[in-house]
């Protein structure tokens, strides 16, 4: 008994070590070449399965590998406080991948349904592309680090490789790459196939890529966004130790930024180009909504600017509370209002079925989804904060199509770690699926402005004090994506 046990073990032990290395294909290394050797592991353990059953494990241990790597980092947001939650530290990680593992269980499983070979391939990718979607149902949804990421390199070759998401969105891409990696394993004509299909693939991408410059570009009476990164340590936002100085430092950034933008935008010479100033998420150290003297300064600070866009905590009517967009006029006057809708599972929000309380302050309540704002001055604008930024076409309202997106967050409780990279990854993808700009304010990076292909437009890395000053590139006509979402 001991020694079949041992033996079925050993057995998950190599889908285990294939979902492991298939984790490196995730930003920021990108290994994709490491896909088809480790789904010819995961792909030869379901072959030799007796049954649908030792098949179906054989897809929850590579499962299991790849989200315990990929998801790493997330033992970082425990180790801030790890004073209170130290007891919780090996179950970010290890507990998140858990839950998915069973969505790369039951592809495996139910493959067994067709022959051996290609067929078998094809039905495989094509469950793991269903289940992946699926997992926008997983709680509030949780759908990081879908396998079409993986290309979104940073620079010219992953410009090329993310443009097909206009088209198929990220979903699409994770088909056609599963496809490959479970095919071209198959012998030499998959190889020479696949790489046809890589070759189209570029080719297509490159294409879009360059006939759509033009028209992504900024034109002269585009605004001009000041991205402010005040590069505050999580652990003093959470302690409140400062929070006057925290203020100050944005408002002294705030100024610079703005004066940057006015002399960019020409205003200092009569011109008419409207200036914007975005903090992060969470940034004011306080209730915006709430404090007439705080936005009197800021708006004192950001003298010349049309608008604001700032990250902060409220209060509803309803008495709970809301992680927040507050939009303020050249007066310091709330112009808009947006609560976060998607909250993140045991961070914002506590699943029903945990019996301990681990979100502090029972959680928050979510805003009732996309919207676009319409500023005085500004194109349509759809704000996102943070982590609702992850999922395809669910970023901006049909029915109000705005013409660029802001998104804010705080990377910060990651660390210097493969997590903001792949939320970064996240944001780039939007911006091709959805034909916008995408303008985001990170409290301690990347601070990055895209354009609607996803070209990276100017960045302040992570770790860095400052602001990033640029012109609004243009949105494009919507995108097949986007129109069918």
């Amino acid at each position: 008994m001991l020694r079949r046990t041992a033996r079925g073990l050993r057995r998950l032990l190599r889908p285990l070590v294939a979902g492991g290395v298939a984790a490196f294909a995730f930003p920021p290394l990108h290994l994709v070449f490491l896909l088809p050797f480790a789904f010819a592991v995961l792909m030869r353990g379901v072959d030799r399965a007796s049954d649908w059953r030792r098949a179906a494990a054989q897809g929850f241990a590579f499962g299991f590998g790849l989200h315990a790597v990929g998801l790493y980092w997330l033992i970082n947001a425990i180790l801030i406080r790890a004073s209170d939650f130290w007891w919780f530290v090996p179950f970010p990680s290890l507990g998140c991948a858990l839950i998915l593992a069973p969505f790369a269980a039951v592809p495996a499983g139910v493959c067994r349904l067709a022959p051996a070979g290609w067929r078998r391939g094809v039905l495989f990718a094509v469950l793991w592309t269903v289940c992946d979607m699926g997992r926008l149902f997983l709680f509030s949804g949780f759908t990081w680090n879908p396998i079409g990421s993986d290309w979104a390199f940073h620079g010219l070759a992953g410009d090329v490789m993310i443009q097909p998401a206009a088209w198929i969105g990220v979903d699409g891409l994770t088909l056609l790459t599963v496809l490959l990696a479970v095919l071209m394993p198959l012998g030499r004509r998959f190889i020479v196939a696949g790489g046809m299909v890589l070759l189209v693939w570029a080719g297509l991408g490159a294409w879009r890529f360059y006939a759509l410059a033009e028209a992504a570009a900024p034109t002269a009476s585009s605004p001009v966004v000041v991205l402010v990164q005040g590069n505050v340590p999580e652990q003093e936002k959470i302690t409140r130790s400062d929070v006057r100085a925290i203020f100050e430092r944005y408002l002294r950034l705030t100024h610079e930024g703005v004066a940057q933008g006015l002399e960019m935008a020409g205003q200092t010479q009569g011109a008419v180009r409207p200036v914007v100033y975005v903090w992060p998420e969470t940034a004011f150290p306080g209730e915006l909504e709430e404090d007439d003297v705080a936005r009197s300064m800021i708006a004192q600070a950001a003298e010349g600017a049309a608008a604001g866009v700032i990250g902060t905590l409220r209060v509803g009517p309803d008495e709970h509370w809301r992680n927040s967009i507050v939009a303020l006029n050249e007066a310091g006057r709330v112009e808009g209002v947006y609560d976060k809708a998607r909250l993140v599972p045991f961070g914002e929000y506590q699943p029903r079925f945990i019996p301990l309380q681990v979100v502090p302050g029972g959680g928050m309540t979510p805003g009732p989804g996309p919207l676009s704002w319409h500023l005085p001055d500004l194109p349509p604008v759809g704000p996102l904060v943070c982590y609702e930024v992850i999922f395809s076409g669910h970023v901006v309202d049909r029915h109000d199509r705005p013409q660029w997106l802001v998104n804010v967050t705080n990377d910060a409780w990651y660390g210097n770690s493969a997590g903001p990279r792949q939320h970064l990854a996240a944001v780039r993808l939007r911006a091709v699926e959805e034909g916008l700009p995408v303008v985001r304010a990170a409290n301690t990076g990347v601070s990055i402005v895209y354009d609607a292909r996803g070209h990276d437009m100017g960045r302040l890395e992570w770790g860095k004090e400052g602001v990033l000053v640029r012109a609004l590139p243009s949105a494009l006509p919507p995108t097949v994506f986007g129109g069918w979402r």
